[in-house]
């Protein structure tokens, strides 16, 4: 499959109009000459059909959405707005030329990383910003095409990108360090109330575990976009799930979690083993933990029925 961004070409007077797929703004030009009869050794200017912004730089170029639409102007030739029609036949051309816009709208793919990159360009301060969500598009896109909007070499637009995981790693290990913390303090509570205050918990909502800051939930797999996210992270997705997500994905099994990422079966796999992993080794921590509390609290019992016993023999 050719690797290239979809695009049109026409002339200044929009009477040829042809579409092409490109990986860069020379090529456009290459194909763009070719197609339009136009002497490759021939200077042109590519500017952008709708306003006539001439678009000179590669970066830019990568930014702009799929399908759009250019023109090549050779010498003396200058850009002019469409010619408006008007009168009794202007109904006749309407139709065709929304038709036209519809396709080209409809075929539209957004870039949301261009931004981003943009922004750290201009101030690579601004990263500090970005949400985990900005942060792991980053992370996700093409080390190549990142490299041509940030101005870097690849090398060090891939030590950029190993940068940002780290960062996402370690707030997921907080996130999940906090989780378990929760749900041991939760347990002691509990405890503590059973061998106390007999009543009923309250259900005001007090001693609730935080619920890590959410997000929308994907209709088709039921899954938080976060954790599809996460899950088809570059380093060690299972490490930064959630121990609920982690008994979620090992209960839906291979053949659903195939049709979730869309990946292959030998893929899949090996991702729900290394959940399987991280989830018992994090069950097998509050266990831990839970006997330990259960542990201390046999010892202070013992000492208080000790200390009850000597009191009577007095």
């Amino acid at each position: 499959m050719t690797d290239g961004r979809p695009c049109k070409v026409c002339n200044f007077t929009r009477q040829k109009s042809y579409g092409v797929v490109v990986p860069s703004l020379d090529q456009l030009k290459k194909k763009g000459c070719e197609f339009l009869g136009v002497n490759p050794t021939d200077p042109v200017t590519v500017v952008l059909e709708g306003d006539g912004t001439i678009v000179e730089d590669q970066a830019y170029f990568l930014c702009l959405p799929f399908n759009t639409k250019f023109m090549l102007l050779r010498d003396k030739e200058t850009w002019a707005p469409a010619r408006k029609i008007d009168g009794g036949t202007a109904w006749m051309a309407r139709e065709s030329m929304l038709l036209e816009a519809d396709a080209v709208d409809s075929a539209v793919v957004a870039t949301p990383w261009c931004n981003l990159a943009l922004q750290l360009k201009e101030n690579l301060n601004s990263i500090i910003l970005m949400s985990e969500g900005d942060l792991q598009s980053l992370v996700d896109a093409s080390c190549s095409e990142l490299a041509s909007v940030l101005g870097f070499q690849e090398k060090k637009t891939q030590e950029l990108q190993e940068t940002l995981q780290r960062v996402l790693d370690r707030k997921e290990e907080e996130r999940q360090s906090k989780e378990l913390l929760q749900l041991y303090l939760k347990a002691v509570g509990k405890e503590d109330g059973q061998q106390g205050d007999p009543s009923p918990p309250s259900q005001d909502g007090a001693g609730d575990v935080d619920m890590p800051d959410g997000m929308e939930v994907d209709s088709a797999s039921g899954f938080l976009t976060r954790t599809l996210m996460v899950l088809k992270g570059k380093t060690s997705p299972e490490t930064r799930l959630s121990t609920e997500d982690l008994q979620v994905v090992v209960s839906k099994g291979l053949e659903a979690m195939q049709q979730v990422l869309g990946w292959d079966a030998a893929r899949t796999s090996k991702l729900l083993q290394a959940c399987e992993a991280e989830l018992s080794a994090r069950l097998q921590q509050i266990q831990a933990m839970q006997s330990i509390s259960s542990t201390q609290q046999d010892g202070s019992t013992q000492k208080e029925g000790a200390g009850t016993a000597t009191q009577g023999g007095s």
